[in-house]
């Protein structure tokens, strides 16, 4: 698994550079206010989603209450599109971190972008194949990797997908990312902080040494 790139929604997951584009044209986009739940969990999927602007966060919600985070989208991506595609209920619920430009696409619009551009369709082919390779490389990360290595590889894939030096996140939501408790993600952070990595801040990490960070995150501990 050395080099990876699938270890979270990245960097992997982008196709050809405004490839969903074509969704910005029929309709405008719905502005969600920070906090605002986008859908629900349990619940019928009618359209799948085109974040214009903005990010969004995708959770799970236990019996009790606790929410164990997925991942988080920027700007030019798709979500909600697993249950809108197999017509079961939704598996997770989405939540806007900021004010967030979104555009809801039905089966109707989506059938009509497909029959203007028929090639859409192999294209979100592949974004559905390449979510399900990085979910199972997500998988192995979880099992074979220690938390250190997995929050750097975190961290970096999250710039990544952000594109720029500075991560928007939480240690909560760095906790549920990684699978690791908040107190080995603060402990980490602390860690690489006196390394010269990163910087925190305030809901913000900003990556110093993204070469060095690697070389950590990709070593092999096997040795």
């Amino acid at each position: 698994m050395e080099g990876s790139d699938y270890f979270l929604d990245s960097g992997g997951l982008n196709l050809q550079q405004d490839i969903w584009h074509i969704f910005e044209t029929i309709q405008a986009p719905r502005t969600y206010a920070k906090g605002e739940m986008i859908y629900l969990q349990g619940e019928r999927a009618d359209c799948l989603y085109y974040l214009k602007a903005g990010r969004v966060k995708i959770f799970l919600t236990s019996e009790n209450g606790m929410e164990k985070t997925l991942t988080i989208l920027e700007s030019g991506k798709l979500f909600g599109e697993a249950a809108f595609l197999d017509r079961l209920p939704r598996m997770s619920s989405a939540r806007a971190q900021i004010q967030s430009e979104i555009i809801a696409v039905d089966r109707p619009h989506l059938m009509q972008y497909f029959s203007e551009k028929p090639a859409l369709a192999m294209d979100l082919l592949e974004y559905l194949a390449r979510t399900v390779r990085m979910l199972s490389a997500q998988v192995d990360h979880m099992t074979f990797l220690q938390a250190d290595q997995r929050i750097a590889q975190l961290l970096l894939n999250l710039a990544a997908a952000q594109e720029r030096h500075t991560v928007h996140c939480t240690h909560e939501e760095l906790a549920g990312l990684a699978g690791a408790s908040r107190v080995t993600v603060s402990k980490t952070l602390g860690d690489f902080v006196r390394r010269g990595w990163i910087a925190t801040h305030y809901r913000e990490i900003g990556i110093l040494n993204g070469e060095a960070l690697r070389r950590f995150a990709f070593a092999s501990r096997d040795k």
